[in-house]
């Protein structure tokens, strides 16, 4: 069962996470999410436990779990939906033939310059 774990000090790193939860059983994977940026914690991670038992009870025994000003939030993590975002549809309206061809000549919108 994967878990998101939200509300975690920005100095936490994956082992100081996996702690926590190796009190409930077995952990097969843990990662706590960095900003590529600054290289620090963004306050939120998953923890992957392969005995759902095991994980239902790291959920009651750790949400709402006070860790310094914040409070842990630990649940069932939500299946992503669809394909990532951010995917580019093509003609979207304005003047053209219905094509999905933007005015480059191909599927792709132009790179961000910026």
């Amino acid at each position: 069962m994967k878990l998101f774990v939200a509300g975690l000090p920005y100095d936490m790193d994956d082992a100081e996470l996996e702690e926590f939860f190796e009190k409930f059983g077995t952990v097969t994977s843990v990662k706590v999410a960095m900003d590529r940026e600054t290289g620090k914690s963004k306050g939120f991670g998953f923890v992957e436990m392969p005995n759902s038992t095991e994980a239902k009870e790291a959920i009651e025994g750790l949400n709402d779990l006070p860790i310094g000003r914040k409070t842990l939030v630990v649940k069932e993590a939500e299946e992503k939906q669809g394909g990532g975002g951010g995917g580019y549809r093509g003609n979207s309206g304005g003047s053209g033939g219905g094509n999905n061809f933007n005015r480059y000549g191909n599927n792709r919108p132009p790179r961000n310059r910026y």
